[in-house]
């Protein structure tokens, strides 16, 4: 499958307008097999309750007898089953989708796919899931523009019910590069798959399927030619000033030389996405003043600190360098700070009486993760502060182990001396840009 792929990738790098006819067929017994594989480990079932590992048990018969469904147009997906999760800082749950397994292997096939025919296509302006490119290269790109280009204001948005992408335009958008109808066909049912709860099936009208394997990249394409597309074609166009976008997946920020065009922008931006069936969260939106002429404005406004935004997890601020300068910094989203201390709290307090290794060792990896994230250029302090909190919650909940406190601040000390956890260092340089992105500028 990857020769194929490649060969797919060379014409529709040679030929921007060109539509694939034969893609199906790439769903073969050896492709399906490697996407089984490549699938992760040990994760939640769909409604049929099969997990990987079973499905591996007689996976050569499992994946014939799928290949035979996929060519005699048959096969089609479970509904997904729905559970809900917890928000961020809210009392409200949100929806998740839990794909079958089998449906997995088959959207993963899909996705590879489909990101070699967007590879190219996708403008310089979209990092979300794709090849060789991060948040942290999103990070890089908008901290550039703001620095080192004549950006003044910045139009911080919030795309609202992104489950509401439209499955009309999906397919006309996927017509533009796809016109093998068995394929297309496929992602169709996928989009229509439905989902469970509580022992009945709903339909689905609208949104790509939850929680699956293919979202991510069908969620690219809608906004490639809902907003990208739209934004470097028309928007930049009409604008006298400077004008940039970033975007990652659905979370995008633009930055604009001229307040009266970022407030053009924000308007008819309202117009395009209500085209598509989309909406902006107007509380969560915001035109802000933002680069190095935001603190003067602010003080003439009686501010005593200029407006920040949060894009990608970071709250975004303006500060100034060691020689004076302006400077954009970052600091870890309080938002998101305190959900994942209220996640670390909530499984200390149920997982409180494991053994010790087991604890501490989730915490080191957790704090792993945590750092290879959010150590970044001027993060470290508020790292730090994580770091610290993280220790008062085992101070607290080891603690409470036994009725009989087994801890003082001393003795937790000298526990963590024999279980100790990482320190933070930074990990991401904002200012390195990789040679994948540097051409953009």
């Amino acid at each position: 499958m990857e020769t194929k792929l490649l060969r797919i990738a060379e014409l529709a790098k040679s030929d921007p307008k060109m539509k694939f006819t034969s893609l199906a067929h790439l769903l073969n017994k050896q492709a399906l097999a490697q996407c089984h594989h490549e699938l992760p480990n040990r994760k939640a079932t769909g409604i049929n309750g099969t997990t990987k590992e079973q499905y591996g048990e007689n996976l050569e018969e499992n994946i014939e007898e799928l290949v035979c469904r996929l060519k005699s147009k048959s096969y089609r997906p479970v509904p997904v089953r729905r559970m809900y999760i917890p928000k961020l800082n809210s009392n409200k749950k949100r929806p998740l989708g839990i794909t079958e397994h089998e449906d997995k292997i088959v959207q993963k096939g899909i996705t590879k796919i489909l990101n070699t025919i967007y590879e190219n296509d996708f403008l310089d302006c979209s990092f979300g899931f794709a090849p060789n490119r991060s948040c942290h290269d999103a990070l890089k790109i908008l901290n550039f523009y703001i620095e080192k280009r004549s950006v003044n204001y910045v139009v911080d948005v919030d795309i609202q019910g992104f489950d509401n992408v439209d499955h009309k335009w999906m397919m006309e958008f996927l017509k533009l590069r796809i016109a093998d109808l068995s394929l297309l066909r496929i992602i169709g049912r996928f989009l229509k798959g439905g989902y469970m709860e509580e022992g009945k099936k709903y339909k689905t009208d609208n949104g790509t399927p939850q929680g699956g394997v293919i979202s991510p990249v069908l969620a690219n394409v809608y906004l490639h030619y809902v907003l990208d597309l739209w934004f470097e074609k028309k928007v930049k166009k009409q604008c006298n000033g400077q004008a940039y976008i970033v975007r990652y997946a659905d979370d995008f920020v633009c930055c604009f030389q001229y307040q009266s065009e970022a407030q053009e922008f924000f308007q008819s931006l309202k117009l395009r996405l209500k085209k598509f069936n989309l909406e902006i969260a107007e509380d969560k939106t915001k035109i802000i003043p933002f680069g190095q002429f935001a603190e003067k404005y602010a003080k003439q406004k009686g501010n005593s600190k200029s407006a920040t935004f949060n894009f990608l997890g970071f709250t975004h601020y303006c500060g100034k360098s060691n020689q004076g300068k302006f400077r954009v910094k970052r600091k870890s989203s309080r938002k998101k700070v305190q959900s994942k201390l209220k996640e670390s709290k909530e499984w200390l307090k149920k997982n409180r009486n494991k053994n010790i290794h087991i604890i501490m060792d989730r915490f080191r990896r957790s704090l792993i993760g945590y750092y290879n994230y959010y150590c970044i250029t001027d993060n470290s302090l508020n790292v730090s502060n994580f770091k610290c909190r993280i220790e008062e919650l085992l101070f607290k909940w080891l603690n409470r182990r036994s009725q009989r406190k087994s801890f003082t601040w001393d003795k937790f000390r000298l526990f963590l001396d024999k279980y100790p956890l990482p320190s933070p260092r930074i990990k991401v340089n904002i200012y390195n840009l990789r040679k994948e992105i540097s051409y953009i500028l």
